[in-house]
């Protein structure tokens, strides 16, 4: 009688949204209802570790208390004014990034998606006003495996076929490259025409996909060699997630473990710093362009804009979330954890042929699985290990079929992450 319950009410939560929403996801089978921290309950009451982070989103763990109240203060005050009067916040909050970051300027925006396409504005902007390239001919360099949104524009620069088949026609203007690639990258920038770089320090959604140490900080000074802005898309790698405040910060050693960049203090700085999703906590949608004054004036009034971007609502949250990124020592501790996890991990690699790689950097790691078939015939994938892990109490996500990501919130402990390394082996000897 129990199982009947328990299972009608999962299966009506997912046969609702099956019935009503898009088929544009597809959700591993477990029913959200509540978080709290590292941790997330069911429909039923059953407690899951999270290693997905919403995408690392909630980098400072589920409806963090500080910024529950922050929410609730602000939104008995003012959510939203538009961007046609000032705010109270807005300008304590682009002074207050602009300081944690190194920056001159901020252009605040909602999600990752449409810092991108600010970027992208900004950056042919730039190339026609700055550099002089002859308008409508600016070109902008991306990767293979790249992944920064899904908006037009984006994935006319995605390799992906799941992002843009049948959405076209595309939009014009990009370069695509091989990942990880220098020869390539110097190849791409002897054309005039270039004004940018759009690229991620860490290639999240292609499966933690980590560059050549010394990639980031070569490319960047390739650009400034050719004048073109490198633009570094940090929307998942960013606040802490790494082990440094921005994982663009690994190509110049800077210290930011204490939760400030002076980037400006280093030679190989991006032009141009994408950020969004942790940047609130997972409060609220919030997101920003990070760029010095020679870069960010080429907008005027009238030339962007938002209605809900830089709301007082989003400002506040995001101001109080990345407090709490300094407060609690969070880029340390991804750090620190991260370098345990990928030891864990390797045991596994070194135990379980079908087990074949981990990598990563701070608390955004992978692990590559090779897909096997059962002796009944059935799929042994990323998918399958993941729904083992989901019956064990850790619910992470599969992509490209044989790699799961592993990104829980930087707020987990060493007790907390030891006790998920033992069921992330157990669930693998299950696998077998």
């Amino acid at each position: 009688m129990q199982e009947t319950r328990i299972n009608s009410k999962t299966q009506r939560a997912i046969a609702l949204e099956d019935k009503y929403g898009a088929h544009n996801y597809h959700p591993l089978p477990v029913v959200l209802d509540r978080g709290q921290g590292v941790f997330v309950w069911d429909v039923e009451g059953k407690r899951y570790y999270d290693f997905l982070s919403a995408y690392s989103a909630v980098n400072q763990g589920h409806c963090h208390p500080r910024l529950v109240k922050a929410m609730q203060e602000q939104a008995a005050e003012i959510t939203l004014t538009s961007r046609a009067f000032y705010n109270s916040k807005l300008g304590s909050y682009a002074e207050f990034v602009c300081s944690m970051f190194g920056y001159e300027k901020m252009l605040p925006m909602n999600t990752g998606a449409e810092a991108v396409e600010t970027a992208i504005k900004m950056a042919r902007r730039w190339g026609y006003e700055k550099k002089g390239i002859t308008k409508g001919q600016a070109k902008i360099i991306v990767c293979e495996g790249n992944f920064h949104g899904r908006t037009i524009t984006i994935i006319s620069a995605s390799t992906d076929p799941d992002s843009n088949t049948n959405f076209g026609p595309y939009t014009p203007g990009f370069v695509t490259i091989p990942y990880n690639d220098i020869a390539a990258l110097e190849k791409a920038l002897e054309d005039p025409d270039v004004c940018a770089f759009l690229v991620e320090p860490i290639q999240g959604e292609a499966g933690v996909f980590v560059p050549d140490a010394n990639y980031i900080g070569t490319a960047i000074t390739l650009c400034k060699a050719k004048n073109v802005l490198f633009m570094a898309d940090e929307v998942q790698t960013g606040i802490a997630r790494t082990g440094k405040l921005l994982a663009s910060c690994h190509s110049h050693g800077c210290d930011c473990t204490a939760g400030s960049c002076k980037n400006g203090a280093y030679p190989k700085k991006p032009d141009v710093v994408i950020l969004g999703k942790a940047v609130s906590g997972g409060m609220y949608p919030v997101s920003l362009v990070l760029a010095d004054h020679d870069v960010m004036d080429v907008f005027i009034p009238g030339s962007h804009g938002s209605t809900f971007g830089g709301n007082p609502m989003g400002a506040r949250i995001a101001m109080e979330a990345l407090s709490i990124i300094t407060d609690e020592k969070l880029v340390d501790n991804a750090e620190r954890l991260g370098r345990i996890f990928r030891a864990e991990m390797q045991k596994l690699v070194e135990e379980f042929d079908y087990v074949k790689l981990v990598r990563g950097m701070g608390l955004l790691n992978a692990v590559i699985i090779e897909p096997r078939t059962a002796a009944d015939g059935s799929p042994k994938t990323a998918w399958e290990l993941c729904l083992l892990l989901r019956d064990n109490g850790l619910l992470a996500k599969p992509t490209h079929g044989d790699i799961i990501r592993f990104a829980p919130p930087l707020v987990i402990t060493e007790e907390q992450l030891m006790e998920c390394c033992r069921i992330i082996a157990l669930s693998v000897r299950q696998f077998a």
